[in-house]
């Protein structure tokens, strides 16, 4: 894909908001007619607040916020690149393409997100028990309203029949608790996007 680079925005980037039918037209213009990519991009990917006001009106926008951030974290250390080579590495999605909570997430002052995408939970020793489940139902919930994707390994679950030290001196099994997650993904909404 070949793109020109549009302009740099200001050290902060939010000197402007825009519409979004004005980041949606550049952003259509960006991805040369593709339709979804530019609504996909503009409704996920561009900086936005919580109030949704968006200050980014094309991915290149994205490129020098992700670009002044990681170089940041570069002059930490030795011999760091410079945000002009950094930017260089993520413009038009060339050699570095970061991934969905990477690319909304990295350098937004304005919301908690997370900068991983996905996560696989469960709490160390023994997580048979109530409140072990509760806790891992929490810790999903959290991870979740910050647009991470979370996956569970339920093997530590006593099979159904197996016996418990309460009054139904039986267990449930398994299907009741994936019942109980399943529902909490459909409670979180992560900007119109349902956990899986």
């Amino acid at each position: 894909m070949e793109v020109t680079t549009m302009h740099r925005p200001s050290e902060t980037g939010t000197e402007n908001v825009y519409t979004n039918d004005e980041a949606f037209k550049a952003a259509l213009k960006y991805f040369k007619g593709d339709e979804l990519a530019a609504r996909v991009w503009v409704n996920k990917y561009a900086l936005k607040d919580s109030d949704g006001n968006l200050y980014e009106l094309t991915p290149d926008d994205m490129h020098w916020r992700l670009a002044r951030e990681v170089a940041r974290i570069e002059e930490r250390y030795p011999n760091p690149l410079k945000v002009e080579e950094v930017y260089e590495l993520f413009r038009n999605f060339t050699y570095i393409v970061p991934q969905g909570g990477p690319m909304s997430g990295i350098g937004n002052n304005f919301q908690v997100a997370s900068l991983s995408n996905c996560f696989v939970i469960g709490n160390d020793g023994n997580s048979d028990s109530y409140g072990g489940i509760m806790k891992i139902d929490q810790e999903q919930v959290q991870l979740m309203k910050r647009r991470g994707g979370v996956g569970h390994d339920l093997s530590h679950i006593r099979p159904k029949g197996s016996p418990v030290k309460n009054s139904a001196l039986t267990s449930t099994g398994i299907v009741p608790f994936m019942e109980r997650y399943s529902n909490s993904t459909r409670e979180v909404a992560q900007d119109g996007r349902r956990g899986a």
